[in-house]
């Protein structure tokens, strides 16, 4: 299994999406109350940029009046046409076979200090709004 290194969690709070092109393909990274899910980037309706929609909750019914407000930030609604979809499962949350493709993510600590080790690196500067490579 290929691994793509995303970036430190530090730069992905809670709450937060950031959309990666891996190999050609484009996932979106969502950190929902700490942890980590991914999906692609493609409504299976009319392939629309999905991970760009509004995240939000669920709004459930019991009974007819009785509505509850539940699940905030889990759920992911295309920015085209509203289909919604649970970020961490894919599904939609009508009754639907329709899914979103869902990639596996994890949390290394030191995964990203061995990938950069022995890579080398030049001191960069920001002078007057001009990035300079000092060399």
């Amino acid at each position: 299994m290929a691994r793509y290194v995303v970036g430190p969690a530090s730069e992905l709070p809670p709450s937060s999406r950031r959309i990666v092109n891996v190999d050609g393909r484009e996932i979106g990274v969502f950190n929902v109350n700490g942890l980590y899910y991914a999906l692609r980037n493609l409504c299976p309706h009319q392939s629309a940029p999905l991970c760009l929609g509004e995240v939000t909750g669920l709004a459930v019914s019991d009974e007819p009046g009785e509505i509850q407000w539940t699940r905030e930030g889990e759920i992911l609604r295309c920015p085209w046409h509203g289909w919604e979809f649970d970020i961490l499962s894919g599904r939609t949350v009508f009754k639907s076979r329709a899914r979103v493709k869902t990639y596996d993510v994890r949390v290394e600590k030191e995964a990203l200090e061995r990938l950069i080790e022995g890579v080398e690196t030049y001191p960069v500067t920001v002078e007057d709004e001009v990035v300079i490579l000092e060399y």
